[in-house]
C-alpha cells in the first residue's frame, strides 16, 4: 500500500525551500557567468564557508552564542550561494 507524500515534505523538497538563493532574481544570472568565473567565486565562497564555520565553533567554545549563531548564518549562505555555482 503506497501512502501520499505529506504537504510538508512535497515542500521539504522543492530546490528553492532546501536552498533558498535559487529563490533570488540574480541566482539565475550565476549560471550565465563564465566558467572560469564561476569557478574562482565558487572557491572564494568555499573558503569564506569554512573560515567562517571555524569561526562559529571558536565562539561557541568561547561562550558567545550571539557571534557564532552569526558566524554560522555566513557559512550557511556562503555554502548556498556556492552550491548555486556548481
Amino acid at each position: 500500500m503506497r501512502r501520499d507524500a505529506s504537504p510538508a515534505a512535497t515542500r521539504a523538497r522543492r530546490a528553492d525551500v532546501r536552498n533558498p538563493i535559487l529563490a533570488l532574481p540574480s541566482a539565475t544570472r550565476l549560471a550565465e557567468l563564465h566558467p572560469s568565473v564561476r569557478i574562482e567565486l565558487r572557491t572564494l565562497l568555499l573558503d569564506l564557508r569554512r573560515d567562517a564555520q571555524a569561526r562559529a565553533d571558536d565562539c561557541w567554545r568561547r561562550h558567545k552564542a550571539p557571534m557564532a549563531a552569526y558566524w554560522k548564518a555566513v557559512a550557511v549562505y556562503a555554502g548556498h550561494i556556492a552550491r548555486v555555482l556548481r
